[in-house]
């Protein structure tokens, strides 16, 4: 079974959806692995940090995606890479269905088994799988850092023998992951 993640190619997107750590566990477990060239630079890894870990790299997407049987991506895919994934592969990707229907229906054409991340329940038992819980932590951890920064007074309690600086008063609304963070 061939595993392929290629380059996010969506703006702004720095994440990959291999990162060589889990790369290392995928291939002790017997999985052949490719990645594109590329594909890790934004999220800080370069090609030969998958080399190191014998991670095949491909410069041709196509290519890449005709022999892949699982395709990892961190954004739903483009027409284009729809239109190059072989018939009766996995695709493993944030997809957002309910609100781009029409991305699932060109899979389901296709002939391709997707599964959308973000709709994995997020029980005690789909903990492993949880890839929303890790986004939403960081997003609580930087509104945190954003808001600070355009707040033009200090967050913390800071009592000098010059003198005591009140803190900052804020409003977390949501105490889910990210407000838990937050807080």
């Amino acid at each position: 079974m061939l595993v392929a993640a290629p380059l996010e190619t969506a703006p702004g997107e720095r994440r990959v959806a291999l990162v060589p750590e889990a790369a290392r566990l995928l291939k002790k477990a017997g999985i052949e692995l490719a990645i594109q060239a590329g594909a890790g630079f934004r999220a800080g890894f370069d090609d030969a940090a998958y080399e190191h870990e014998s991670i095949a790299l491909h410069t041709d997407l196509a290519a890449l995606l005709a022999k892949a049987d699982v395709v990892l991506k961190v954004q739903p895919p483009s027409d284009r890479e729809i239109a190059a994934l072989r018939r009766g592969c996995t695709l493993i990707s944030f997809l957002r269905p309910l609100d781009h229907p029409e991305i699932a229906a060109q899979l389901a054409q296709a002939g391709v088994t997707s599964f959308a991340m973000e709709l994995v329940p997020r029980t005690t038992r789909g903990q492993a799988i949880d890839v929303l819980s890790s986004q939403a932590s960081i997003a609580g951890y930087k509104a945190v850092l954003v808001g600070a920064g355009r707040l033009g007074k200090i967050f913390p309690l800071l009592m000098t023998a010059a003198g005591t600086i009140q803190p900052a008063k804020v409003v977390v609304l949501g105490a889910g992951v990210a407000g838990l963070m937050a807080l």
